[in-house]
């Protein structure tokens, strides 16, 4: 059983330092899971800013390293959360790259499609940069085209509290979710502008339903995404959830809203999320449950697959401590690394294993490489490039075939 956290209004204790990712279980799988998630591009996500969740940059090169030897081609990689700052963000991007630069031939920062190709045919980090707020403008809209030039490539309006673009999760849970503001409609137009993806996690529903009929209504076929969500709709009767459910849940309406307009949604494999019901390290069978949930709801060409791996559980909570207005959540994330849910469902460690519970039940190779990659990289080239989705279909083939015969030439040398 993992290490039980003793939370008070004023002190936190624990016995020991947790890490949550880096000791999540190894699962097994066939030989041909592990060779197929070698051969597919992989595309997942680290939730987890400088500070929050890492410090140590030792750390960070363990779990790309990982990730890399599983076959894991890149990650969506969060530079700021919450009501960060520009500053903070410069301050976690300098951790990043610092980071990087002690280890430069394996990390590759990705400015459009074939840059992720490049990484996995090179076996390098594709590093995607993310950003889970829009406070990072400091009020100045000017400043998107900056986080173009830095690479931002998607961002949340809102995250679990009241902001000037509209009401995250946990404030619309709580009641108060103000829907998408002036400010925020002025957001998603230089989002649009600068083709920096819009992402819909952790966004109060009305906030998100105001933000997708902006989206539909000003920028038809301009995609809009959920990069790491909870489908509601899984676990609302498991025996041990909450009445309410967990406040990062999305409805299936939502999911439905996001396949519509081109875009995925992308289960996330963190166990405090799942109300705590899902005790100790998720399974195989619970992930590919998710990603099977999402893909008979919105389809094969609409899902992707997420992590949010937050590395330390106690960083997490001595930060969600710290911002304690942002989290009032109850007690509901305490409760539920309590209840044992301190673990990711590391992509390096569970892959594999969930290729195996995908292939029994039917999905085939080509299914399989969508969900891990294919459909992410669709909208990215229709968000990044402006390349039409039919277009980027017609010559992804082709760039499959080419990119393997590279990959088998480059680790015959």
């Amino acid at each position: 059983m993992k290490t039980l956290l003793a939370v008070s209004a004023i002190a936190i204790t624990f016995s020991g330092a947790l890490h949550a990712s880096e000791e999540s279980k190894t699962w097994d799988a066939s030989e041909e899971a592990k060779q197929f998630v070698q051969d597919t591009i992989v595309l997942g996500m680290l939730a987890s800013p400088y500070g929050t969740g890492w410090t140590d940059y030792d750390q960070l090169h363990t779990y790309f390293a990982r990730a890399r030897d599983n076959g894991i081609t890149g990650h969506e990689m969060t530079l700021a959360a919450a009501d960060m700052t520009f500053e903070t963000l410069l301050e976690q991007h300098y951790h990043f790259r610092s980071a990087m630069a002690q280890q430069p031939e394996n990390y590759l920062i990705v400015n459009e499609t074939r840059d992720i190709e490049a990484a996995h045919l090179q076996g390098k980090t594709a590093v995607i940069w993310n950003s889970q707020t829009a406070t990072i403008l400091n009020g100045d809209l000017k400043k998107m085209a900056l986080l173009k030039d830095m690479g931002i490539k998607s961002m949340i309006l809102a995250y679990n509290d009241i902001f000037r673009t509209g009401s995250g999760q946990l404030a619309a849970y709580n009641g108060r979710d103000i829907g998408l503001t002036p400010w925020g409609k002025s957001v998603i137009d230089e989002m649009v502008r600068f083709g920096i993806l819009l992402d819909l996690s952790h966004t109060g529903s009305k906030t998100a339903n105001d933000a997708m009929n902006y989206m539909d209504e000003t920028y038809p076929g301009v995609p809009y995404v959920y990069t790491h969500s909870v489908p509601a709709g899984l676990y609302a009767n498991e025996p041990n959830a909450t009445p309410r459910g967990c406040y990062r849940a999305i409805p299936d309406d939502e999911a439905l809203r996001a396949a519509q307009s081109g875009g995925y949604i992308s289960p996330t494999f963190t166990e405090w999320m799942m109300d705590g019901v899902w005790p100790e390290d998720i399974s195989p069978k619970q992930a590919a449950d998710m990603i099977d949930y999402y893909v008979q709801l919105v389809g094969i060409d609409h899902v992707g697959i997420a992590t949010d791996d937050m590395f330390s559980t106690e960083l997490v909570v001595q930060f969600a401590t710290a911002n304690a207005s942002m989290y009032d959540d109850g007690g509901y994330m305490i409760d539920a690394f309590n209840k044992g849910a301190t673990g990711n469902g590391e992509l390096a460690k569970i892959l594999a294993a969930i290729t195996d519970d995908l292939w029994a039940r039917g999905y085939s190779n080509e299914d399989l490489a969508k969900i891990y990659g294919g459909n992410k990289m669709r909208v990215y080239a229709q968000v990044w490039e402006g390349k039409p989705p039919e277009q980027f279909l017609q010559e992804y083939p082709e760039r499959l075939r080419l990119r393997q015969e590279l990959r088998d030439g480059f680790y015959s040398r």
